[in-house]
């Protein structure tokens, strides 16, 4: 998923320019960029003297700052909490003028996983559907005893519970992303 990597990339990268500036003050604390500057106090330096001389605005704009960054990491928050991309109700299509079918998409994942899981060699079976009601994918993650035949089962759960989920939905080129572990 895009939005995995992207956390990813960003955790990675404020993790880095954390250690990185960590090793470089313990490096300026033993003496590694000359031992007057090992002595120096935090703010004995130019940049300290600056915001001193101009504190009225420099302090305003610090503030500013730090209130757009807790803005984009709130939102960043938000996205990661509320934004699933799980799709909403999923319409069946029907032959028939006689209705509407709407099928829940728990009550989907729920029968799929029930009958995954009651397959020899599962241990565990989780899914989830995600994309647009009307155009849904389903993204299946299932974890096989050590002593499973991968393959075997592979071609039991697309032979049996990919074709039952597809059929039921009347949809024969229904996306599945299977995860099998």
């Amino acid at each position: 998923m895009r939005a995995d990597r992207t956390n990813r990339f960003a955790l990675t990268l404020l993790g880095v320019l954390l250690l990185l500036s960590g090793a470089a003050a313990m490096a300026a604390s033993a003496g590694a960029f000359g031992a007057a500057f090992s002595r120096r106090t935090l703010f004995a330096n130019r940049v300290g003297g600056y915001v001193g001389q101009h504190g009225s605005w420099v302090w305003q704009a610090a503030a500013g700052v730090g209130l757009i960054l807790a803005l984009v990491v709130l939102r960043w928050l938000a996205a990661l909490l509320i934004g699933t991309g799980r799709a909403g109700d999923i319409i069946v299509p029907d032959g028939d003028d006689q209705g509407t079918t709407i099928l829940r998409p728990a009550a989907l994942t729920s029968a799929l996983t029930r009958e995954i899981s009651s397959y020899h060699g599962v241990e565990a079976a989780k899914g989830r559907v995600v994309g647009d009601g009307g155009n849904p994918e389903l993204v299946l993650t299932v974890t096989a005893a050590a002593s499973a035949d991968l393959n075997a089962l592979h071609q039991r759960i697309e032979a049996e519970a990919i074709a039952h989920a597809r059929q039921a939905l009347g949809l024969p080129s229904l996306p599945v992303r299977l995860d099998l572990a």
